[in-house]
């Protein structure tokens, strides 16, 4: 794990921060670095502060496996990418998320999963651009464009597959706020939020996002 993604606690926050030195890509090897962050953070943690490399956050599925043109593979690796969604969406505890740069396709996805989303005042993009390469998306894609991205711009984030540079981003809701410096945004959130009452956080948590999860999980293969 430590390979692709460094976990460590900073009091009750858990910080997950991946760095592959390159762009973040979610292959089989990242997938399975963040769900062990994340089963270890409901041990040893109250919080999760999920962040990336300087100037990039996830730049999305691995493309070596989306190329290599072996369609179970492919769907395997999609399938597992929708269930680490599915448990980030239904963490049970607070995860904010600090984005350190480009966050497209799957990595636009982590943003609607999370929490609370601190971005970076620089020089990046943000989005969904599965309809410009030629990609249909998942149930999983429209379940979370629905939930979380603004109504007046679900069409320009899913059939415009636009990128936006952080302030859009803000407004069509991958992002709730711009800052200097969002690793340490995140945490001082994290901590925050940790303070509550953890079962009653992941009650109205559970509440608010089961329905959600229940459809997108049963709309992959067993």
């Amino acid at each position: 794990m430590r390979d692709r993604l460094h976990y460590a606690l900073d009091g009750e926050v858990a910080v997950l921060t991946m760095d592959d030195g390159k762009a973040n890509a979610a292959g089989f090897a990242m997938l399975e670095a963040l769900d062990t962050g994340l089963q270890r953070a409901r041990d040893e943690a109250r919080a999760v502060v999920l962040a990336g490399r300087p100037g990039v956050f996830c730049g999305g599925f691995d493309l070596g496996v989306i190329r290599a043109g072996d369609d179970a593979v492919v769907e395997r690796l999609v399938t597992a990418g929708a269930r680490l969604l599915m448990r980030l969406y239904g963490h049970p505890q607070p995860v904010v998320l600090a984005v350190t740069g480009h966050a497209v396709a799957l990595g636009g996805f982590l943003l609607l999963a999370a929490d609370y989303r601190y971005g970076a005042d620089g020089d990046y993009r943000v989005g969904l651009n599965e309809t410009a390469i030629g990609l249909r998306l998942p149930v999983f894609g429209f379940e979370l464009i629905g939930a979380r991205v603004a109504s007046d711009w679900r069409s320009r984030v899913t059939l415009g597959a636009e990128l936006f540079a952080p302030a859009a981003a803000c407004t069509a809701g991958f992002l709730d706020a711009i800052v200097a410096d969002p690793r340490a945004a995140a945490i001082e959130r994290a901590r925050a939020l940790a303070a509550y009452d953890a079962a009653t956080y992941a009650f109205n948590k559970h509440g608010l996002r089961a329905a959600l999860i229940g459809r997108v999980l049963a709309s992959l293969p067993a």
